[in-house]
């Protein structure tokens, strides 16, 4: 099978961290047809960010809003505010976290751990649309 890669637009979410698997596997039908292979998902975005974490307690999604609020405080003296006051800290929970994910493909389904979902970190309060770019290279 050839490399396949596809644009991937999510609607607008609000500030949290949102389950984005059941997305980016409907955007990949090809995937189904791999048996061994690797994904490769990338946010062109600086203020949000990517992570493996919990599928199935929201609650977990809602601590780490809180954590990373908690970490990078929007009361914090930054330089940066021409975007308002979640912009800064909204790229520095981007640089934490990242812009990119890596998952392995066994069988036609993404080898994630039993738990483990897709998870958009949207740091803005008014954020638009965002863009993946999802990469798939598998046998």
């Amino acid at each position: 099978m050839p490399w396949i890669q596809r644009d991937l637009t999510l609607a607008p979410h609000r500030r949290g961290f949102h389950l984005i698997t059941d997305q980016v596997v409907g955007a990949l039908p090809e995937l189904r047809a791999c048996s061994v292979g690797i994904l490769q998902v990338f946010l062109q975005h600086t203020s949000a960010s990517l992570t493996l974490n919990e599928n199935a307690d929201p609650d977990v999604r809602n601590d780490l809003e809180s954590s990373f609020s908690a970490l990078v405080p929007e009361s914090s003296a930054f330089t940066h505010t021409c975007e308002g006051p979640d912009d800064m800290p909204a790229h520095v929970k981007a640089s934490l976290l990242g812009a990119s994910l890596s998952i392995p493909v066994r069988d036609g389904r993404l080898a994630l751990g039993v738990w483990q979902g897709i998870t958009l970190c949207e740091h803005r309060d008014r954020a638009g649309s965002r863009r993946l770019v999802l990469t798939l290279q598998a046998g």
